[in-house]
């Protein structure tokens, strides 16, 4: 069976979408759920979340919203957001990032609306860690977060969630369908049309 890496950050909405978004390509491949921090890809890239243009952000919650009820899922904003994502992250790394564990924590903090840095104790509690403090503080936990992100900015991943099918990368939660389409026709990234955007030059630079 095919596998590919799903890079995640609990702390982008998008990404507890696509997480559901994903259930049917399950069928066709393994998706092997790889935290990462999103910050630490803003920064390597030179970019902002939208939580950062004041904008944005409200058009990403409010979209959230729409699309959470489209796929039928329950949606509820933390009463604070962006919060830390660090030690949340930590926790997924030290727990194996199963789909269980992430449908879990993506649940606790969208689903219900809480706060993984502020009710951290309830999030572990809620994923039976019961010694989530030495396993979040752990060096090898620490290490591995950093090294998933530096793997992610090396295979050209620039944003969360993002599909890894061996170089392709399907970035974003509307992206599912696209990557369902590739699946069954590995011959796309062939085709005329696309090749042709991907030789298109780059013009004016921002200064």
């Amino acid at each position: 069976m095919k596998k590919a890496q799903w890079y995640f950050d609990l702390i982008s909405p998008f990404s507890y979408l696509h997480f559901h978004k994903l259930r049917p390509l399950r069928d066709h491949m393994e998706i092997q759920a790889v935290p990462v921090l999103f910050a630490g890809l803003l920064k390597h890239w030179g970019t902002k979340g939208p939580a950062e243009v004041p904008p944005k952000r409200l058009h990403t919650y409010q979209y959230c919203v729409w699309a959470a009820g489209q796929q039928g899922l329950p949606f509820q904003m933390p009463p604070r957001h962006p919060f830390n994502p660090l030690p949340a992250q930590r926790l997924m790394v030290a727990l194996g990032a199963t789909d269980q564990v992430v449908k879990d924590a993506f649940h606790f903090i969208y689903g219900e609306g809480r706060d993984p840095e502020l009710e951290f104790d309830a999030l572990a509690e809620r994923l039976e860690a019961s010694d989530a403090g030495t396993l979040v503080g752990s060096p090898e936990v620490k290490q591995q977060l950093a090294a998933n992100t530096q793997r992610a900015v090396g295979a050209g991943v620039f944003g969360v969630p993002t599909l890894a099918i061996g170089e392709r990368l399907f970035w974003g939660s509307d992206t599912a369908d696209w990557a369902g389409q590739y699946l069954e026709h590995p011959d796309l990234f062939q085709r005329p049309e696309y090749e042709a955007v991907a030789k298109s030059e780059f013009g004016v630079t921002r200064t």
